[in-house]
């Protein structure tokens, strides 16, 4: 079985320094994601999320590994939750305010990954529980780039 350790491969992206600011260019990435809207700490729009997020990523890791999704077996972590976050005037937006805000939360899969792939899990997923949020689920690859300083980053044009 192959192993794919995307923690390491993308350690200056994961683990960033406390200490300063940098601007980084992120490669094209694929994630599975969901927008909403909401307080994330009261919101059941974001815990449904939050379920079908999860139960996405785990039942591909765990069909990839078995090699149910492919020819090639291979292992790889589940990634961290990633979010943005905004209201409608980014002037306005507060950590005060979170019932005004929107948001994606995503969550980082590795390139061999492929949409066929996505649709076969979330079959499976429906199966087995059905998460209300499944059907809000996309599959997208994120070109960006983004000022980061600690675990914050916040997007930027060029």
């Amino acid at each position: 079985m192959l192993k794919i350790d995307l923690k390491k491969q993308f350690k200056p992206l994961y683990q960033p320094s406390a200490k300063q600011f940098s601007i980084v260019d992120v490669p094209p990435l694929n994630f599975l994601m969901i927008d909403g809207a909401g307080d994330p700490n009261t919101s059941t729009e974001f815990q449904a999320a939050m379920e079908a997020l999860y139960a996405m990523s785990y039942t591909l890791k765990f069909g990839v590994k078995q090699g149910k999704y492919g020819p090639t077996a291979y292992d790889y972590p589940v990634m961290p939750l990633e979010g943005l976050w905004w209201v409608d005037d980014m002037a306005q937006f507060s950590v005060y305010a979170k019932g005004d805000w929107y948001w994606t939360v995503m969550i980082m899969q590795p390139d061999i990954i492929t949409p066929e792939m996505v649709e076969a899990a979330r079959a499976d997923v429906a199966k087995k529980k059905n998460p209300v949020a499944l059907p809000k689920v996309r599959f997208e690859t994120l070109p960006r780039r983004a000022e980061r300083a600690d675990h914050v980053l916040w997007p930027v044009q060029g």
